[in-house]
């Protein structure tokens, strides 16, 4: 396909995987009320004010999940120049990726309140519209559990596990209103649509999106994620989005993730919950 500009012909590009369009983009810092430096990048669209902004929650980071993870990845790569969304996405304490490691260690959901927190303010302070909260497996549990704040439109959830929130946080979002959107591959390894609509119940304004065929890691389906998040988020701009791209368009090096396969961690038990239910960590002084 090719677009014609006056004499000179403009080629579409297919987006790729590997695909990076245009955007704005700075590393960033998050600090934490206990104390930590987390790393992170935003990205917005160059050539207007964003829409709305996606606060990224990504997977467990004791099996690979991180800020660079695919789907994660995908958004801030295409979302700015393709849909006017600005992508926010950070490393929890203790995780690493390309970007660097943010400061801490792993705590099991409990200390991970402070790195949401902080996520939400940043965004506040950098006036960013519409906010809304993106997690992905763990990341759905820090936002059940740590996400409800005044600042947040609402939250998508994918592929949520519901493995360290509690019944008490689900309650908490249907008293608030605020819109949750649970998208649950058919294949998940942990709840699937059939246990996710009766989980789910307990927020009676929550949607439930199942996906066919789809799997937990959303390998093969991150394209239908992003139009399902852009449709909540941005129900302005057209879905599906434009799979071709007329204008520059640079390559990620995908070599950086391949120590973060599923397969690298096939023998890493997943880590339960560490605090008793319902409790909280206490603030620091």
């Amino acid at each position: 396909m090719s677009i014609t500009s006056g004499a000179n012909p403009i080629r579409a590009n297919p987006i790729r995987a590997n695909s990076i369009l245009p955007a704005a983009r700075e590393d960033i810092e998050l600090h934490t009320a206990d104390g930590l430096t987390l790393v992170g990048e935003l990205a917005r669209p160059l050539d207007r004010d964003p829409v709305a902004t996606l606060v990224c929650l990504h997977p467990l980071p004791t099996h690979g999940g991180m800020m660079d993870s695919h789907v994660f990845r995908k958004a801030a790569w295409r979302l700015p120049a393709l849909a006017g969304i600005a992508v926010l996405r950070f490393n929890t304490r203790g995780t690493s990726s390309v970007r660097g490691t943010s400061e801490g260690a792993f705590d099991g959901a409990v200390g991970e309140r402070y790195d949401v927190a902080a996520a939400i303010e940043y965004a506040e302070f950098a006036d960013l519209p519409n906010v809304w909260l993106l997690g992905w497996s763990f990341g759905t549990d820090l936002t059940l559990m740590h996400g409800l704040d005044p600042a947040i439109e609402g939250a998508i959830l994918l592929s949520p596990p519901l493995r360290f929130s509690q019944p008490e946080h689900l309650a908490a979002w249907a008293g608030s209103g605020k819109p949750v959107t649970a998208i649950i591959p058919e294949f998940d390894d942990y709840l699937r649509p059939a246990e996710a609509a009766e989980r789910f119940a307990a927020v009676p304004h929550a949607e439930v999106l199942p996906v066919a065929g789809a799997k937990h890691l959303w390998v093969g389906d991150a394209e239908t994620v992003l139009d399902e998040v852009v449709r909540r988020v941005a129900p302005d701009v057209p879905v599906p989005l434009p799979q071709t791209w007329d204008g520059p368009m640079e390559s990620g090096d995908m070599n950086a993730y391949a120590d973060r396969t599923v397969a690298a961690f096939s023998d890493v038990p997943v880590p339960a919950p560490i605090a008793s239910p319902g409790s909280e960590p206490e603030p620091p002084a």
